[in-house]
């Protein structure tokens, strides 16, 4: 991508989750649209195979190892950026897991605390932590990632399903206390993908049938842009739709 094309130079972009799949994806292409990436994941030599691959596109990363659910590291992160940076400009709040798929009645405490600590937590800590950064860019985006299972409600998906629709709550409601402000904060739907959740949420399926995290990756570098104008809304991937919330009838 020549100099002149790309739409991201000189942002400075979080990303959680970025050492596999969907984060692995958006870190790479954030990346090559001329972003700072500061990677944040749990595995730390995936995290520097991403560097890796990072540089060798011809940009820079700076690897953050760590568990989201250590809220108290959430806060160091902003306060390092502060010092560093003064400002964030792009927050790619992937991170999430699965949790157990069984009916509600059987999923145990432990389970249940964990999903909500990493899917739904996390993220109102990160905003926590990271919004007064984002203020201080002049086009602040945060893109969270959801799931359809948030609004399908399917049997045996409870913890995930009761995460994701909270998470979209937090969302809109961050993106309502924003909208007269420079920061867009949207919502994502990657639909079923080829990554390791959907192997282990759907074994028996064949991933040659499905898009990969490389196929949506340039999505986030369109919601990231400096000229997205939609907040508060969900970009669809499977429809490639921006979809608005309604009320139920």
């Amino acid at each position: 991508m020549a100099e002149s094309q790309k739409p991201l130079e000189g942002r400075v972009a979080v990303v959680t989750g970025a050492s596999r799949g969907i984060g692995r994806a958006a870190a790479l292409a954030l990346a090559g649209a001329g972003a700072h990436v500061i990677a944040v994941a749990r595995t730390v030599g995936a995290l520097e195979e991403l560097d890796d691959a990072v540089r060798a596109a011809g940009s820079s990363a700076t690897l953050v190892p760590f568990d989201l659910a250590d809220y108290d590291a959430i806060d160091r992160l902003g306060a390092a950026i502060n010092e560093r940076w003064k400002r964030l400009d792009i927050l790619i709040a992937n991170a999430g897991i699965l949790g157990a798929l069984m009916p509600i009645g059987h999923i145990t405490p432990k389970i249940w605390g964990q999903v909500m600590d990493v899917n739904v937590t996390a993220n109102w800590r990160l905003i926590r932590s990271l919004d007064p950064l984002l203020r201080m860019s002049d086009a602040g985006r945060a893109i969270f990632v959801s799931s359809g299972a948030a609004s399908k409600c399917r049997p045996y998906w409870g913890p995930y399903s009761v995460s994701k629709a909270a998470l979209e709550a937090l969302v809109r409601t961050y993106a309502a206390e924003n909208e007269s402000t420079a920061i867009r904060a949207m919502l994502l739907n990657p639909g079923p993908l080829r990554t390791g959740m959907r192997r282990s949420a759907m074994p028996g399926e064949d991933p040659e049938t499905l898009k990969t995290p490389e196929d949506l990756a340039p999505h986030f570098v369109r919601l990231a842009a400096p000229d997205w104008a939609e907040t508060g809304k969900l970009y669809d991937f499977p429809t490639d739709r921006v979809l608005s919330f309604r009320a139920p009838e």
